[in-house]
């Protein structure tokens, strides 16, 4: 046998026999039939199936997608009963190979199978029958007859009841594992490898039981593409105040699945929207209790126990919340072994129907030229599409939403931060319809004798009914814009209480604009003066103006060729408090002389320079006794100088000596007239503290 090599077919049947895969059961079949886009980022996806008795609908998602799902899935069935939700773990196949004597690698050929089970007990037939438990299978290179070549070969070794026997496996006509658990993890592996064979999606199973024929509903809602209005604005007739809008949403189906004449809803507002890792399994982390040596333990002191049954139910209760916080478990969903078990409500609620009810209610007739239906609630618009809409996965879509007329007025918008001399050519939509439009980017056209012609682009923020908003497409240079900033500051008014100064200064800013028409046109302009915190206008007053988050804006009308000037004042009052004892004599003469403040400030500043300059005169005088008293002790020191040097009994020495003794009479003069000083000093600074903290005007 090894001298001759006949490849049989055998060795092929061995190898399917080893892979294959028991069937699965066929299931009900849900498809896509509703469709509704967020503004925030987020689609609900509705699947239906038509089911009889109990049934197991499978459903198809993306792995990405699996938090999402279980976050928010919720099925729909009037007449039957919902069970559970499986669905396999995040890494289902190391999961299941984990308690298996194999790894998933052995199932990438029967030799590498084989070798992953050395002991295993086999059978193998074909030209002799060899059973027993299998050692190894190795490779062995044979050469092929009249120098074909060489191939590579399988021996496998056998520990039989007659001893140790090798068989070629490509020669075996089959090779059996004859344990039974051992072929039933082989099959229940190959199974597992078959169902996880796209590694980026995950099957739910939902089970439903029931009894009847049943419509059966699942939604969920899962991150999608952000949906984009796109508006285009035609000014058809000016004197009539009326343009011409049409709103169209361009969407993307990015959800990997095509949609095949599904009902199609897109909603405009601004959800509460987030993820949470509810297909991840988290491990309560748990202190670990170290053992003593010699295998002793070292167990907790007792503090005591509390009989259960003598809890009140609420304490009861709390216990067990405790506990199950402890241990981390969640009551309605359970990770482990690579299933996730969700208990749906046997009915629905009547709450979550009237949620849903918009979605499942049938679409309304046909609108003109095909928008969209709109319908507001309290926070969002919806607009559903009247027909349905077939989209292919990965590709885009253009739906018309919006088609009506709307009152609009031509304005010339003044804005100095975008232009300095120019208004923007603007329009003033209002919305007058049932509903709010999502805000977008918008296309103004003209039309005229010559037919219709592009102005320009624009955006179209937030427009909820009722209310109005300033598109600007273009500049306008026919119209020309002067501004002027001037700044002023006076006094409002002052007072003095307990030594302090408080004077309000009434801070003005003053800006003139200066508007010309073009000469065959007429204008509407809209200033816009910016608004500043603490700041007020007082002309033109607030009555006359209007109010954005950080703007005033103006309105003036111009004829053809006429020229006008608008003045805005805005003020501010500025606080300011100043201590007064302690300031010079400048100080208090320069309050004493504004013109700003009244008579009795005045008045008062007057006296305060009048007492500071009774103080100063002291003050100067101190300074003179100061300097004398020290001229006096150079003298002296110059005195006793020569007085060393000079003979004993000399004139010289006796008139230094007078000298020394006038020039100390000198400073005990001195020093009296300087303390006499001190005290006029310290009393007509006193008088004027005095004076200050009593004022209050």
């Amino acid at each position: 046998m090894l001298n001759s090599w006949k490849p049989k077919a055998a060795g092929f049947v061995v190898a399917v026999a080893i892979f294959a895969a028991p069937a699965i059961a066929a299931a009900q079949e849900l498809e896509l039939k509703r469709v509704m886009l967020s503004a925030g980022g987020v689609g609900y996806f509705e699947y239906e199936a038509q089911v009889e008795g109990n049934a197991t609908l499978p459903l198809s998602v993306r792995l990405d997608q699996v938090d999402d799902v279980l976050k928010s899935i919720v099925v729909y069935d009037d007449k039957g009963v919902v069970g559970t939700i499986r669905l396999p773990g995040r890494e289902p196949l190391a999961q299941i190979f984990r308690d298996l004597p194999f790894g998933p690698e052995a199932l990438n050929s029967p030799v590498m199978l084989l070798n992953s089970l050395p002991g295993a007990a086999i059978r193998a037939t074909g030209a002799r029958q060899v059973e027993g438990r299998l050692i190894r299978v190795v490779p062995e290179e044979m050469a092929l007859p009249d120098l074909g070549g060489v191939i590579t070969r399988h021996r496998v070794s056998v520990m039989s009841a007659e001893g140790m026997q090798t068989f070629l496996f490509e020669d075996a006509d089959s090779v059996v594992f004859t344990d039974p658990e051992l072929r039933a993890q082989i099959d229940g592996a190959l199974a597992a490898v078959s169902a996880h064979r796209t590694r980026d999606r995950r099957t739910l199973e939902i089970l439903s039981s029931g009894q009847g024929k049943r419509t059966v509903r699942v939604g969920y809602v899962v991150a999608a593409p952000l949906w984009k209005a796109s508006y285009r604005l035609t000014v058809t007739d000016e004197a009539a105040g009326k343009a011409r809008l049409q709103g169209w949403a361009v969407l993307e189906n990015m959800s990997g699945q095509e949609w095949k004449n599904v009902e199609l809803t897109i909603v405009s507002g601004n959800p509460v929207t987030f993820r949470q890792a509810l297909y991840s399994a988290y491990y309560v982390q748990r202190p670990e209790i170290p053992v003593e040596v010699l295998g002793r333990v070292l167990p907790a002191p007792d503090t005591g126990a509390i009989d259960m049954k003598q809890l009140a139910e609420s304490e009861y209760d709390e216990e067990f919340r405790r506990e199950q916080r402890a241990r981390g478990i969640m009551e309605d969903l359970a990770v482990g072994n690579g299933m996730v078990a969700m208990e749906m409500a046997k009915e629905v609620s009547p709450k979550a129907k009237q949620m849903v009810a918009p979605a499942m209610a049938p679409p309304p007739g046909q609108a003109r030229i095909l928008a969209a239906a709109s319908k507001e609630a309290a926070t969002q618009v919806t607009f559903r599409v009247p027909y349905p809409v077939s989209v292919g996965s990965g590709q885009s879509l253009l739906v018309p939403v919006i088609d009506r007329e709307v009152p609009a007025r031509r304005i010339a918008l003044y804005q100095p931060s975008t232009h300095d001399r120019h208004p923007l050519a603007s329009v003033r939509l209002t919305n007058d319809g049932e509903t709010g439009l999502p805000p977008g980017v918008l296309t103004l056209y003209e039309t005229g004798a010559a037919g219709a012609s592009y102005v320009g682009d624009a955006q179209l923020s937030t427009l909820p009914t009722g209310d109005e908003r300033l598109v600007s497409f273009a500049l306008d240079q026919k119209t020309l814009v002067d501004r002027e900033i001037k700044e002023s500051q006076v006094i409002g008014k002052g007072r003095i209480v307990r030594g302090v100064l408080e004077l309000t200064y009434e801070q003005e800013q003053h800006t003139t604009y200066r508007l010309k028409a073009p000469a065959r046109e007429a204008r509407e302009i809209l200033i816009e003066h910016p608004r500043m915190p603490g700041w007020k206008i007082v002309k033109p007053t607030e009555a006359d103006v209007e109010l954005t988050d950080n703007m005033y804006r103006i309105r003036h009308k111009l004829e053809a060729g006429q020229q006008a000037e608008i003045e805005v004042v805005l003020t501010r009052p500025n606080l300011q408090k100043v201590a007064l004892v302690g300031q010079g004599k400048n100080f208090y003469v320069a309050y004493a002389r504004n013109a700003e403040l009244d008579s009795s400030l005045k008045k008062a500043f007057a006296e305060m320079a009048r007492l500071r300059d009774v103080v100063d005169g002291h003050v100067r005088r101190m300074q003179e006794l100061e300097g004398e008293r020290n001229r006096i002790h150079q003298e002296q020191k110059r005195i006793r100088d020569n007085l060393s040097r000079v003979p004993h009994n000399s004139d010289l020495q006796k008139r230094y000596l007078r000298k020394l003794d006038q020039q100390e009479d000198a400073l005990e003069s001195l020093l009296g007239e300087a303390e006499k000083t001190r005290l006029a000093m310290e009393n007509a600074d006193k008088k004027l503290g005095d004076y200050i903290r009593g004022l209050d005007i």
